[in-house]
């Protein structure tokens, strides 16, 4: 039986991931770690947690003995427009945070899930069906993180034949937890706001098209490529992945598919409509497919109609 770890388990991402995880390897064989105690209380009671800021390696080895840990989901990590608003503090997090996984993870032979993202490409990039070996020059610090990430997990693979792998996320849609300051949000928050408000105010111009993804996919990709034959994987630490790609006027529309009287206006924020500016339209996940069969199961409408459905039953305001 595996015996996991997950850093940053509170976050969007970490916490759907533990509790898939838990869900199938048992509670008592995932160990949360993150530096909260202050959000998802019963995922912190329904199994073993350990108060932990990545960058404290002692720490950090301290746990992995303890728990006879064998693989390692890193996902502590500043997002891109809070990494840009800071870029000393995400470099020393999103980097030094890595570096002291791989390095345990060489010294105890733990297998380590880190996810890379579509921040990792710039604006010399192909912006249209992204090839999954590409030219990649970011102009935000999130990207830069990103970049050296995927290639220090290459050097501890190559090196030390440490089971590095990893995804370029795109962006991830969430009903359960909010998202935490990443240039996406929006593509959460709008469908929030149409269940209570029936409006909302995006602060990315209409037609800035990116990819996007339903969480359970997500989740679904991290457990999917761990549990890969080593075999079979050639890229490793960098696959693309995606599920659909559109823009805040595409959201809007199906939307209004189901709440005819939402309105979207505009207030574009300069710092993260640059960051999108610098990002992919599409991105080209073929590998990802070839090689450890990822496939997604939501589209566009398929999670307007789950999201909306979610969010209008918690809210108490009936959609459907």
């Amino acid at each position: 039986m595996k015996r996991i770890l997950i850093t940053g388990a509170l976050g969007q991402l970490g916490s759907e991931i533990a509790l898939a995880l838990r869900n199938k390897y048992g509670s008592d064989n995932v160990i949360l770690t993150d530096i909260r105690t202050d959000v998802n209380k019963d995922l912190i009671k329904a199994g073993p947690f350990e108060i932990l800021d990545c960058r404290d390696g002692k720490a950090l080895h301290g746990i992995v003995e303890k728990s006879k840990v064998d693989t390692i989901y890193h996902l502590a990590a500043l997002l891109s427009a809070t990494s840009e608003a800071n870029p000393a503090l995400a470099w020393d997090i999103n980097m030094n945070g890595l570096f002291n996984v791989l390095e345990i993870s060489r010294q105890s032979g733990c297998a380590v899930f880190t996810p890379s993202s579509i921040g990792a490409f710039g604006p010399t990039t192909p912006a249209n069906f992204t090839p999954q070996d590409t030219l990649q020059r970011p102009t935000s610090m999130y990207g830069v993180t990103k970049v050296a990430g995927e290639l220090l997990c290459d050097y501890y693979y190559h090196k030390y034949e440490v089971d590095t792998r990893g995804v370029r996320f795109p962006g991830i849609i969430s009903n359960v937890t909010p998202p935490g300051g990443g240039t996406t949000d929006w593509a959460v928050d709008i469908y929030y706001e149409a269940i209570k408000n029936e409006k909302y105010t995006c602060f990315l111009k209409g037609d800035t098209c990116l990819d996007m993804m339903y969480m359970p996919d997500a989740v679904q990709a991290a457990v999917k490529l761990m549990e890969a034959p080593a075999e079979k994987l050639r890229h490793r630490n960098a696959f693309n992945v995606t599920a659909m790609s559109f823009s805040p006027e595409d959201a809007a529309a199906y939307i209004r598919k189901y709440i005819p009287n939402f309105k979207l206006s505009y207030d574009v924020d300069p710092v993260r409509q640059g960051i999108a500016n610098s990002w992919p339209n599409s991105l080209e996940d073929y590998a990802a497919r070839v090689e450890w069969g990822w496939e997604p199961k939501f589209d566009l409408e398929k999670m307007t109609i789950d999201m909306l459905s979610v969010l209008s039953k918690r809210f108490g305001k009936p959609v459907f």
